[in-house]
């Protein structure tokens, strides 16, 4: 670790960390973030301005356009490029109702449903293959439309490998949509390198769940219907909101879902906060955790390191002991899995192991 490292980690332990209260022994980011000191104050204040007969409609929407800011800025993308929603699966529909009938969709064996069931439950002949993830650039064909992958897999921790599967897709003429919801947070991310990127920011972007993101390469919108749209899709909403002689965005924005209003108030601050870190520090202090864990456990070495370490836990007994010494993790598909993330250190993992007599 050279002194640019040192300065980052101090940097990351000092400011950012900080805005955490409940980050000691809490390993699962991967299931869902912890809100910031920020954020709580933000909802709060929401919450007693509208008990009191004063919300602040205009608030929300400020609260909106700056989190669709920060997130284009954690992704290199312009914020015309992001549009805005709740959910994942319902950013994956709009894509999978656009496509063509009888369109090839390629998706990652066991990857997470609500990327793939969109695409499984389209209709209109649409056809949905699947290989396992290491593989998936081979598995590309000149009939195949659109890669759906995660870019770091929710039950393995396993981080794709999107520099072989974009270039396959270029080559065959398919388009790429993946799912970071699993990524933005500790795994630097560029937007441009897809066709389309969703994310749900209730984990490690530590918001309020309710609050999503895809940002989608011009061309790729230009092929897409807005299908949802709703008075938040207008080019000025608040003028969007009767009758249907309504002038859609012309840019990604026409695409936004009805944003959920609370949840936006609490995302703006922990999104800008996460906006403002290097993601490569992010990346060295989360990896730089989960790679001592996983050494610790004999693990072994993935070939892209991860910020989440999975291993086999048919019976549960492992995530027992974690649970039983105060941990918080989780499992899931048999496997035992805790995730490390800005607010961890040395120490989280130390208690971790010893919960598990290592």
């Amino acid at each position: 670790m050279d002194v640019a490292d040192v300065v980052d980690e101090r940097v990351l332990a000092e400011s950012a960390r900080a805005e955490f209260l409940g980050g000691r022994g809490y390993l699962a980011a991967c299931t869902t973030g912890l809100p910031t000191r920020s954020t709580r104050r933000a909802v709060q204040n929401d919450l007693e301005a509208a008990a009191a007969g004063h919300p602040d409609v205009m608030a929300y929407s400020a609260a909106v356009e700056s989190s669709r800011a920060s997130f284009a800025r954690l992704v290199g993308a312009e914020p015309e490029r992001v549009a805005i929603g709740s959910q994942a699966s319902v950013m994956a529909a709009l894509v999978a109702g656009s496509l063509p009938d009888n369109a090839v969709v390629l998706c990652a064996d066991g990857d997470f449903s609500s990327i793939v069931l969109p695409f499984v439950h389209a209709g209109r002949g649409i056809r949905v293959r699947t290989a396992p993830l290491a593989g998936l650039a081979d598995a590309v064909t000149s009939d195949t439309d659109l890669v759906v992958f995660s870019l770091v897999q929710s039950a393995t921790g396993e981080v794709a490998d999107a520099d072989a599967i974009t270039a396959s897709a270029r080559r065959h003429g398919a388009r790429t949509l993946c799912d970071a919801t699993q990524a933005v947070g500790w795994l630097p991310v560029d937007a441009r390198m897809f066709d389309a990127v969703v994310c749900h920011a209730y984990k490690w972007l530590c918001a309020p769940r309710g609050v999503a993101f895809l940002a989608l390469a011009p061309d790729f919108a230009a092929t897409l219907r807005p299908i949802f749209a709703g008075w938040y899709a207008g080019e000025d909403p608040w003028t969007s909101c009767y009758g249907h002689e309504v002038e859609l965005a012309a840019d990604a924005r026409r695409f936004d879902l009805s944003p959920a209003w609370q949840a936006f108030i609490g995302a703006a601050p922990a999104l800008r906060l996460f906006a403002d870190l290097d993601p490569y520090a992010l990346h060295a202090h989360a990896t730089g955790l989960a790679t001592g864990f996983r050494e610790a456990m004999s693990l072994g070495t993935p070939d892209r390191p991860s910020a989440i370490v999975t291993w086999v836990d048919r019976d549960g007994c492992d995530l027992a002991r974690l649970t039983a010494a105060g941990i918080t993790a989780s499992g899931r598909a048999g496997r035992a899995r805790v995730a490390f993330h800005l607010f961890n250190d040395s120490t989280d993992v130390d208690l971790a192991l010893r919960a598990l007599g290592r």
